[in-house]
């Protein structure tokens, strides 16, 4: 982080998957009231979390980052929150059991309104208009006025955020999170995963621990960990007239912070070395994000960290590996080999979502269960060669029972893609999906665990 930064110096960068605003003197006006506001997330949180991202990437944690493919303004309610946060809670009490380490819990929440976008237009039926961004910057429907960037959708974002905020932090700290709540509710998909015997031996194994523990005298009454957890926010910072408004200098070091999330990344398509989303991120003091697809070279990702990390601090940087099931192996090595010769301090982390994004028979987007397992074992197995540490997963998923991605162990067909697909923008895992899918990668956890021991 160079003393020359200052949270507009992106202003001079192009303009990369940000809307053109038409009215100046409202852009500005929004501005002016958010930055006014008090930030969403503070400082200390961002330290405690980068001081929990450098743990995984040793390998004495793992990370869990998951949620929305988009925040909607017009799904937002308690009930769709607390189902989303209650699977992610489920999904890391098993793989924590796997790892046998602590599980850091991000969500793609409260400030994941933005999407970037492959094309700048849309055409239907003949009618060729501007691209859907994100409520945060437009609407949905498919007319002229609705895909007008409006200013004042960053104050709902905001107001929305500040909501979930507030949610996250009950849930978190009020009871709902204890360990033994949690596993009851493992228990309960585990019994009702028919042929699936698996799931119910570790999910029975899981119970038998926390028997021990409470006969051992350690229970959610004595132990305060067991019934509370940190949960952190994530978003890609994409709209960076929000992210200024909400940036801040902390009082306590004098470095700039994000006050939009806890965490913020970078996405495949705007991380340019000198454009204007690595610009701001390379000066804000918290846990950045970087996906890396498969266009990245190991020249770019060695500018990238030099710039995003130029300290080489621990938990800084977390590196999003997103290539798509059968093509880790043609990407990933060089990418882990350049980084560990020059003993960069990252944490890898796999997308297996957005490389794993087909168009179904129906006609709908959807995402294969197969092909994103797929693509977990195939990361897990390159870090696995390169004796490097695989320090977590990242998933777009839902507490809604909705029908987006195909298979799992409730078999999700094409046929019945149509019956609950809800998504604004890319398919997500359902409830039973993300659990399955956690349960499985804690096998993988445990396997790796395994190897360790018998090496060492």
């Amino acid at each position: 982080m160079t003393t020359a930064w200052t949270k507009s110096g992106w202003r001079s960068k192009e303009r990369i998957q940000m809307p053109e605003y038409t009215d100046e003197a409202a852009l500005n006006a929004v501005e002016a009231r958010l930055a006014s506001y008090p930030p969403l997330v503070f400082a200390g949180e961002a330290r405690a979390l980068r001081a929990k991202l450098a743990l995984a990437a040793r390998g004495d944690a793992f990370l869990l980052q998951g949620g929305d493919c988009a925040e909607s303004f017009d799904e937002f309610d308690a009930d769709t929150l607390r189902d989303t946060y209650k699977v992610m809670l489920q999904m890391a009490v098993v793989l924590t059991f796997g790892a046998k380490v602590p599980v850091v819990k991000i969500g793609r929440v409260a400030g994941q309104f933005a999407k970037p976008r492959s094309a700048p237009t849309e055409t239907i039926d003949g009618v060729e208009l501007p691209s859907y961004r994100g409520d945060i910057i437009n609407k949905l429907d498919f007319t002229p006025e609705a895909r007008i960037p409006d200013p004042s959708n960053m104050l709902r974002a905001y107001t929305q955020s500040a909501a979930s905020m507030n949610l996250l932090r009950a849930f978190s700290q009020g009871g709902y999170a204890d360990i033994h709540h949690v596993q009851q509710w493992n228990m309960g998909f585990a019994n009702a995963a028919g042929s699936a015997q698996k799931y119910k031996d570790l999910a029975n194994r899981i119970s038998d621990a926390l028997d021990f523990m409470t006969a051992a005298g350690i229970s959610s009454a004595s132990t305060d960990s067991l019934r509370t957890v940190d949960f952190y926010t994530s978003h890609e910072a994409l709209l960076l007239e929000y992210e200024e408004a909400l940036a801040r200098v902390d009082s306590t070091t004098g470095v700039p912070i994000a006050g939009s999330g806890h965490m913020i990344w970078i996405g495949d398509r705007t991380r340019q070395p000198d454009g204007a989303h690595v610009e701001f991120c390379s000066g804000v003091q918290n846990p950045i994000g970087l996906k890396c697809g498969p266009s990245i070279s190991t020249d770019d990702l060695m500018r990238l960290i030099d710039r995003l990390n130029p300290e080489n601090e621990e938990g800084r940087l977390t590196l999003i590996a997103r290539f798509g099931a059968g093509n880790v192996g043609d990407h990933l090595p060089k990418l882990v080999q350049a980084v560990q010769a020059e003993g960069r301090n990252v944490l890898w982390t796999c997308d297996a979502m957005h490389g794993n994004t087909i168009k179904a028979a129906s006609g709908y987007k959807t995402r294969p269960f197969d092909s994103i397992l797929r693509e977990v074992q195939e990361f897990f197995a390159v870090h696995a060669a390169e004796g490097t540490v695989p320090g977590g997963v990242h998933f777009e998923m839902t507490g809604k029972d909705v029908t987006e991605c195909t298979g799992g162990v409730r078999a999700v067909t094409d046929e019945d893609l149509s019956s609950r697909y809800h998504t604004a923008c890319d398919p997500r895992l359902n409830a039973s999906q993300s659990l399955e899918l956690a349960f499985l990668v804690a096998e993988l956890l445990e396997t790796r665990r395994e190897a360790q021991r018998k090496a060492s």
